[in-house]
Order: C-alpha cells, then sequence, then structure tokens
C-alpha cells in the first residue's frame, strides 16, 4: 500500500536524526582525530625505537656482567637496573595513553582527540627523553663492553690451547717412558692438573669467564713447562753423566793440588812473619775436609742418577761444585799469598807507585774545573795519602808485616776508585 506523499516527506528527517545512524562531522573535527592519531603513531615508533634499544643493551649488560665482577661492572648492571623501571614507567604511561583512547571510532569527540594528542605527544617525548638516556649510558659502556667481549672472544681458544698443551705434555710423558726414562715427578705434576682440566670442560657457565680464562692460562703455562722438561730429561740425563764424569775428575786433581797448600805454607812460614800466614793455616785440613765431602756428595747423586731422581742428583752435583770451588779458592789463595809477598818483599816501590798513582789521578779529577776540591773528596784523599805512609812506614825494621802493607795498599786504591767513582756521578748528574 503506497503511503500519501506527505506522510513519507515527514518521514526522512527522522531517518537522518534517529537512533542508530551514523554521527558525520567534518572540518576540525577530522583534523583534531588525525592529529591526535599522528601522536599516536609517533608515541608507537618512540616506543618501538626505546624497546629496541634496552634489548640490545640489556645483552651488552648480560656481556659484562659474564665477565666483570669489578666495582665499575656491578655499578653498570645497577644503573642498567635503575633505568630500566624509569622505562618502565615511560612506557606504562604510553600504554595507558593508548589503551584510554579508540581514535578510530565513529563518534570521537574533537575535545576527546585533542586530549588524547596531548597524553600521546608528552607519552612520546618522554619515551624519547628516556631513550637518550638509554643511549648516552650505552656510549658509556665502551671500555667495559669492549674488554669484556675481547674476554669472551678468548674464551674458547684459551681452554683449547690449555687443553692441547695437556695433550702435548702427556705425549711427551709417554715419549719419555718409552725411552726407558721414569719420570715420576712429572706424572705426578701432570696428574694434578686432570681436576683443572675436568673445571675447564665444566666451562664458563659454570666457573665464570675471568676464572675460566685464568685457569687455562695457569694450565697452559704448567703443562707447557711439563712438556718441555719431559722432552729434555734424555738431555737431563746426558748431562748429569757428564757433570758426574766432571767432578770427580776435578775433585781428584783438587786433592793433588790441596797437598802442595802444605809445602807453600812452610815456605811462608819460613821467609815471613806470621801476620803474613797465619790466617791460611786452617787450608791443608779444611780443604781435605771438603774434598771428602764433595765425594761422598758426588756419591749420593751418583746413585740419585741410578734411581732417575734427577732433582737430587741436580742438587747434590750443585754442592759438589760449590765444594770443590771453596777447595779451589783455598788452595789458590796460598800460592798467591806466596807469590804476592814474594813480589812485594823484592820491590815494594811498584806497590807504592802504583797505589800513589791511583790517588793523585782522583786529586786531579777533583780539582778539575776548581780553585778548591769539595770537601767531600778531599777529606777521603787526604786521608789516604796517610794511610799510604803509614803502610810504607810499617817496612821499616827486620821482619815488617807486608801482608798488612798489600791490604793498606790495596784499600787506599779502592778509596780512590771510590772518590773517581763519586766525582763523575755527580758530574755526569749535573750535565
Amino acid at each position: 500500500m503506497l503511503l500519501p506523499v506527505p506522510l513519507l516527506v515527514t518521514t526522512l528527517p527522522a531517518a537522518f536524526a534517529g537512533g542508530g545512524t551514523r554521527r558525520w562531522f567534518g572540518g576540525r573535527g577530522e583534523s583534531q582525530r588525525a592529529e591526535a592519531q599522528a601522536a599516536r603513531d609517533a608515541a608507537a615508533e618512540a616506543f618501538y625505537e626505546l624497546d629496541t634499544a634496552q634489548r640490545d643493551l640489556k645483552i651488552s649488560i648480560e656481556t659484562i656482567n659474564a665477565v666483570d665482577n669489578s666495582p665499575r661492572g656491578r655499578k653498570a648492571a645497577e644503573d642498567f637496573a635503575a633505568l630500566g623501571r624509569r622505562i618502565d614507567d615511560v612506557s606504562h604511561a604510553y600504554i595507558t595513553a593508548v589503551d584510554a583512547h579508540d581514535l578510530d571510532r565513529d563518534d570521537l569527540e574533537p575535545s576527546v582527540a585533542a586530549s588524547a594528542r596531548t597524553e600521546l605527544t608528552r607519552a612520546k617525548d618522554d619515551l624519547v627523553r628516556v631513550k637518550g638516556e638509554l643511549d648516552r649510558f650505552g656510549q658509556g659502556l665502551g671500555t667495559l663492553l669492549g674488554s669484556a667481549e675481547t674476554q669472551l672472544a678468548r674464551l674458547a681458544p684459551a681452554v683449547e690451547r690449555a687443553r692441547q698443551a695437556l695433550l702435548g705434555a702427556s705425549n711427551a710423558l709417554d715419549a719419555v717412558r718409552a725411552a726407558g726414562l721414569r719420570a715420576d715427578e712429572l706424572a705426578a705434576r701432570l696428574a694434578a692438573l686432570a681436576p683443572e682440566l675436568t673445571k675447564l670442560n665444566q666451562g664458563a657457565g659454570k666457573h665464570g669467564v675471568a676464572e675460566t680464562l685464568q685457569r687455562a692460562d695457569v694450565v697452559l703455562r704448567d703443562a707447557e713447562a711439563l712438556r718441555t722438561e719431559a722432552e729434555r730429561l734424555p738431555e737431563r740425563a746426558a748431562e748429569i753423566d757428564r757433570r758426574l764424569v766432571s767432578l770427580r775428575t776435578r775433585a781428584q786433581a783438587l786433592t793433588t793440588r790441596a797437598g802442595s797448600v802444605e809445602p807453600v805454607l812452610s815456605e811462608l812460614r819460613r821467609r815471613f812473619s806470621a801476620a803474613c800466614w797465619q790466617d791460611l793455616q786452617p787450608v791443608p785440613e779444611q780443604a781435605a775436609v771438603n774434598v771428602r765431602q764433595a765425594e761422598e756428595k758426588l756419591a749420593e747423586a751418583a746413585k740419585a742418577r741410578d734411581e732417575q731422581r734427577w732433582a737430587d742428583a741436580t742438587s747434590r752435583l750443585s754442592t759438589v761444585r760449590a765444594l770443590l770451588n771453596t777447595v779451589d779458592e783455598a788452595v789458590s789463595a796460598a800460592g798467591d799469598r806466596l807469590q804476592r809477598l814474594d813480589a812485594v818483599a823484592k820491590d815494594p816501590q811498584q806497590e807504592i807507585e802504583r797505589t800513589r798513582f791511583a790517588v793523585r789521578d782522583a786529586q786531579r779529577l777533583a780539582m778539575a774545573g776548581r780553585h778548591t776540591p769539595d770537601p767531600r773528596h778531599a777529606r777521603p784523599l787526604d786521608d789516604s795519602v796517610a794511610r799510604l805512609d803509614r803502610a810504607v812506614a810499617g817496612l821499616e825494621g827486620r821482619h815488617p808485616d807486608y801482608w798488612h802493607f798489600l791490604t793498606e795498599t790495596e784499600a787506599v786504591r779502592q778509596t780512590a776508585a771510590r772518590v773517581v767513582s763519586d766525582i763523575r756521578e755527580e758530574r755526569g748528574a749535573g750535565a
């Protein structure tokens, strides 16, 4: 049934104004919506950039924490945690602002859009500000992060080098044993490294990067030392054999030489005053004692060599050498004493002139470039002149103490040499 025309016309306004119909507005309202949506998009981008930066920096902090337990490392972690709390605050404010406003709804009021734009812009600014703080914090981690990354990069190669060094030491030890040489001490040292290898295999996850790196370095050093000693063991055994023969020969020769000391002492006693030879009286007896001790230690060294106690053999041989050196010096001292006393008894003037020359040389140096010498240099030189004069005067008489004379002239020359050294050092420092 068709409605009369007037009735149809009267229903049209109601159709556009009634409920369930879309409300249209343009101009400033749509502009406010667009600005709010743009603010939302800018805030979303800032939020994404901050989140990405935080995730990246978290990896850096974890790298530092894995390696660096120093106060600086701990402070970096604490500062990052504080930054994380500020990031949480501004992120929460951003999410709250987004959730509070549906900018895509049809009936969005212009005032609501304007308010949303303001809140989202503020949230974006806060996100950008905190990201700036995060960036500056990250830039300040450069040294710590570089060091941590370097250590992490070293970790795997360092552990592998330590393992290979242990393998090399083990192989060298096997080769020594195959050659018929025992290496009990080296084997014990290698066994002591086994727990360290276990910890290396457990890795940095259990023991930390720094500790694992340090352990790898220690194992590498000890294992390489072991391998070197094992490889050198055959040569060491041969060297011990050579030293045994050489020191036996030397002990025999010194026994013969020690027998000549008594005739030398007899000559000294016959020709010179007691003060010239009394200190040499114990030499023959002491030489015999030292040679006997050396022979006993040689026997101990030979036994240690046969039992392949290499360290003991080497230690005994060092003792033998020291004992024989003592004998050699004492026996030589007796002969040298007689020779020097002979020379000065025949011509003391040569010793006197030699000593005076040393003093005059020091005096010339002390006066060089000066009108008067420095008292620090003049006094010991003047004392030396007087000391030499007293030594020369002591040669008068029937049985002069030539040995005292020689020790005095030697002391005078040493004083002159010391003054010369002091002067040159002072002038060199002032140049």
